[in-house]
């Protein structure tokens, strides 16, 4: 049943905007007030998509009640989209843009519930080919059909073809896999807390990364995970509590007005900040869904980004910070992090991180190249932004327009190169059956 249950949410979500579009055109939720939202996508997702309503009482005598307004607003949707089957109405991935067919499908290995070997053997049961690690973005580039392989990058990361739908697999709806982009999973992989550790995630919906920091933590520590958005929030518990996460605060609030003072965060040594942005490097957009931004809204996105990111090195035992964004703007990305370093003097300098990554950052300003980015031509990923800031030792501070490169003990992902194989687990963990 709790398998079952985690589907319908997850299905529920990806159909979320036919959903919402449903709803409104039938004044569903104006004709019944009491409905939560979030509860009417999912009786609407069940009583039109799915295998019919499984729950009883009022809720499913509601749906019912409503089927026929619901039905007739379906049928219209589908004549105005000039499609037949309900899985038309949804935006597939390979027609989004240009660049979506060329990034692979990535799949992220939930280490909280399982391991690498027992996800490979799973799918292998499944029909699917095997091809080991891979040793360069070619052969990524040429995976097709039913074969995967291991990133060469990331060590628990597995690569399929970009048309690969896994959303009804075991493993997706159990929690064993995480479906994220590669992109995606490098901030919490280059911030790297040791087991133990007291993170904030300080713009964390909807939790992806947060269910990667609390694999890398391996559920020992804390992690506070702030969002504004109570909708996003309620996402979230969901798909932690689907990852197996534990040992995570959620808070519906601004980060802005946590208190960096507050004795609760006196122990945060490690803040994972991914805040707003023009989102501009996310290819799965449809082409002419979403305008340009005018320099208006870059110089006030950037504005807000500087506070967000000044103010998360305001948390005073804080020795490592991960800032990302998807955006290919560099007034989103270079132009920010290079404003908070000469604010912050020699406080805090950038760390060179992955120093084979093919991608660095623009040449905005002397040691911008420490950045990463990443881009569907030349990583096969979204586009994306990363810079590793660190607290600089007493005696050792770096001048803020020169900020100082690799760290004499690197932490996981940084000093290694990328690539290299994980340590063998002691214990294994829970195996797919």
């Amino acid at each position: 049943h709790v398998r079952q249950l985690y589907a319908l949410v997850s299905e529920t979500l990806r159909y979320a905007s036919v959903l919402e579009k449903l709803l409104d055109g039938a004044a569903l939720l104006q004709a019944e007030k009491k409905l939560p939202p979030q509860l009417a996508k999912v009786l609407v997702y069940d009583l039109l998509f799915g295998k019919g309503l499984k729950c009883g009482g009022r809720w499913k005598a509601l749906a019912r009640r409503h089927r026929a307004r619901l039905e007739a607003e379906l049928a219209r949707m589908k004549v105005r989209h000039k499609v037949s089957r309900n899985e038309d109405l949804l935006a597939p991935e390979q027609a989004v843009s240009p660049a979506a067919s060329q990034v692979p499908r990535y799949v992220r290995v939930n280490t909280l519930k399982t391991c690498v070997d027992d996800v490979i053997d799973f799918f292998k049961r499944q029909g699917y080919t095997y091809l080991g690690k891979a040793a360069s973005m070619e052969e990524l580039k040429a995976l097709s059909g039913k074969k995967f392989l291991l990133d060469l990058h990331l060590p628990e990361l597995l690569v399929f073809p970009s048309q690969t739908d896994l959303h009804d697999n075991l493993l997706y709806t159990s929690g064993h896999i995480i479906l994220q982009d590669k992109a995606s999973c490098l901030p919490a992989f280059l911030l790297g807390p040791v087991a133990g550790s007291h993170v904030i995630d300080a713009c964390a919906a909807p939790g992806n990364k947060t269910s990667h920091l609390a694999a890398i933590l391996k559920n020992k520590g804390q992690i506070f995970a702030f969002d504004v958005d109570p909708k996003r929030v309620a996402t979230m518990n969901t798909l932690l509590t689907r990852a197996g996460v534990t040992g995570c605060q959620l808070a519906q609030q601004d980060f802005l007005t946590v208190d960096p003072r507050d004795p609760k965060y006196s122990r945060v040594t490690h803040i994972l900040l991914d805040p707003s942005c023009s989102g501009s490097g996310m290819v799965t957009r449809g082409p002419g869904q979403e305008a340009a931004p005018s320099a208006e809204r870059l110089q006030a996105l950037a504005g807000f980004q500087r506070r967000v990111l000044n103010h998360a090195l305001s948390f005073p035992a804080l020795r490592r910070l991960v800032y990302s964004t998807c955006s290919l703007h560099q007034e989103e990305n270079e132009d920010v992090v290079q404003a908070v370093l000469q604010e912050w003097g020699s406080a805090f300098r950038l760390v060179t991180a992955f120093p084979s990554w093919p991608c660095r950052g623009l040449a905005a300003f002397s040691g911008a190249e420490s950045c990463l980015r990443a881009s569907p031509a030349e990583t096969l990923t979204h586009g994306f932004f990363v810079a590793v800031l660190e607290r600089c030792r007493e005696g050792a501070a770096a001048p803020s327009s020169l900020p100082a490169v690799a760290k004499e003990n690197p932490q996981p992902g940084e000093g290694t190169e990328p690539g290299a194989a994980p340590k063998k687990r002691k214990k294994k963990k829970q195996r797919v059956k």
